[in-house]
């Protein structure tokens, strides 16, 4: 950054600055007259970033990356007549955005006790600055609206498993003790159905890992299909798979898993019926939430009925 001249004997007006716009006055020109007009090559950061001062772009433009930003990509153009800095210099603080000349520029430098004096100067001065500040808060709340909206979308994203479209554990172990606490403070039931694919690893030997995991998405879309708008599927893991069940008892339960395992049999794993799904049938367990159980417990018991489903034979349901 190199000074190439004062404001005064210049090229420029003040008309050209927004800052500036309908305060035109010979008060307000005298004072701006001996600041300095610095040059900026491209690329260069501005220097002094971390002091109080306010610039003006004349021509070219900046690039304004905010510190609570940084690495994010945001960065903002600043076009001539244009400022930044203004914040710093009010509230006398570091600026700590990363300022740098996106083209070859020129730049007017005003001190801060320069910018108390000029809106002492003129109304016009105090009335543009602050139009300007209100614009950035409101473009830096909507900034802050899209970002909270964006971190939502991710926080969901990360909540369902990205083969089966189901929710996985993390979104389980979030939420089920919500689940739990729910239902022991409004004195209704619910019920775990624990589902395992039977046999699937020699069907990944058989048909390998592709077809496998098109067995998978066929048996998730079996049940969230067959599952209430108030229920909740979910991939425990590997071939497991889990049907959350608020506001039902075990009797209602069994129902719903003796519907899953029906549907399983009779679902198709390919439209061109080489490999149907009695193919990987499943094992269920049924259980409800005891007097004296947590999630745990719960999810225990569930995976306790699952396991004398698979000992009993497979393709049947356990409580």
């Amino acid at each position: 950054m190199k000074i190439i001249g004062a404001f005064g004997a210049s090229r420029y007006t003040i008309r050209e600055l927004e800052l500036f716009r309908d305060a035109d006055t010979p008060p307000v020109a005298a004072l701006l007259a001996a600041c300095p007009v610095v040059k900026v090559a491209k690329g260069e950061p501005v220097e002094d970033g971390l002091r109080a001062r306010l610039y003006v772009v004349l021509s070219g433009s900046l690039g304004v990356q905010p510190a609570t930003a940084a690495g994010e990509g945001e960065i903002q153009r600043v076009l001539p007549g244009e400022s930044v800095g203004e914040q710093s210099v009010l509230d006398d603080a570091a600026n700590l955005d990363a300022i740098t000349a996106l083209d070859d520029s020129e730049l007017l430098v005003i001190e801060p006790a320069l910018v108390w004096r000029l809106i002492d100067e003129g109304n016009g001065v105090a009335r543009n600055l602050l139009r300007l500040l209100s614009f950035r808060i409101r473009a830096a709340n909507a900034l802050l609206r899209r970002r909270q909206k964006l971190g939502e979308f991710y926080r969901q994203l990360s909540m369902n498993d990205g083969l089966t479209g189901l929710y996985n554990r993390a979104w389980l172990n979030d939420m089920l003790p919500k689940l739990v606490a729910r239902a022991r403070m409004d004195r209704t039931p619910l019920s775990l159905v624990m589902i395992d694919l039977d046999h699937f690893k020699r069907f990944n030997d058989t048909h390998g890992h592709m077809a496998g995991d098109t067995a998978l998405a066929t048996a998730a879309a079996v049940i969230r299909s067959a599952l209430r708008p108030s229920d909740f599927a979910v991939r425990y893991g590997g071939e497991e798979l889990m049907a959350i069940l608020p506001n039902t008892n075990r009797t209602l339960a069994m129902m719903v898993a003796e519907r899953l395992c029906a549907r399983m049999r009779e679902a198709v794993v390919f439209d061109d019926m080489r490999i149907a799904l009695p193919h990987l049938t499943g094992s269920f367990g049924v259980a409800s939430l005891g007097a004296e159980q947590d999630e745990r417990s719960l999810v225990e018991a569930a995976d306790a009925a699952l396991y004398r489903a698979k000992e009993a034979g497979r393709d049947r349901i356990h409580v």
